[in-house]
């Protein structure tokens, strides 16, 4: 390129009554400037042509809360998430434990089943089991004759039948000893009857901050 621009500059004429019809200079720019577009054009181009690179990877960050006095989510290890928030009339100090499963129901694609686990003032309050659709009808009594719903649980290598409470119309309330188990284990499924059938909800309970959980829900791990 460099001795294009010089040759364009010295270019002469024989006769002096002779004219050149661009401006040598001129000419030199013109060139320079193409190029650059060119490779402007081609740079843009192999860009857009090439694929998006990979998503990602790693424990959640943090997240928003859906609750309006709840603190957002910070990583509990992990694939938790912890979620702060006070009671405000009787200053209950309040933490929220959730993990999302590694897959959805069918019938809602766009929503995770979860547990959650909820304490107050560094006791356990509840653990629940969110699947996100509706379940089956109850299927069991409980010992005092409250509807229940039999699902089936696999906590690393051990598996067995439970009947968890119905909450709040959406939740199934899981029992302590599910909850421990969950704590320290490296797999935890969970099995329940849905308008679609039986489906499973699959989770990753490994890496919680098992302290955090000691010094906010007075819960230990335990094997099943």
């Amino acid at each position: 390129m460099e001795e294009i621009v010089n040759e364009l500059r010295s270019s002469h004429f024989d006769r002096p009554t002779d004219k050149p019809t661009q401006n040598p200079g001129f000419a030199a720019w013109a060139l320079l400037a193409g190029i650059v577009l060119v490779g402007a054009a081609a740079t843009s181009a192999n860009a857009q042509d090439s694929p998006p690179g990979p998503p990602p990877s790693g424990p959640p960050q943090g997240a928003m809360s859906p609750y309006q006095d709840e603190g957002d989510g910070v990583s509990a290890g992990g694939k938790w998430l912890e979620f702060k928030s006070e009671d405000k009339m009787s200053g209950a100090k309040k933490v929220r434990f959730e993990l999302l499963s590694n897959n959805y129901f069918r019938e809602d694609p766009d929503y995770k089943p979860r547990v959650e686990l909820m304490c107050s003032n560094g006791k356990l309050e509840y653990a629940d089991f969110n699947p996100g659709v509706r379940l089956a009808p109850p299927n069991r009594p409980g010992f005092w004759g409250q509807p229940q719903l039999e699902v089936e649980v696999r906590i690393d290598g051990s598996h067995g039948y439970h009947g968890w409470n119905w909450e709040r119309g959406r939740f199934r309330s899981m029992d302590k000893g599910t909850t421990r188990g969950l704590l320290g284990a490296q797999l935890f499924n969970i099995a329940a009857p849905t308008r679609f059938g039986r489906e499973i909800a699959e989770f990753s309970p490994s890496g919680l901050n098992l302290d955090e959980v000691k010094k906010s829900c007075d819960l230990t791990p335990k094997k099943p």
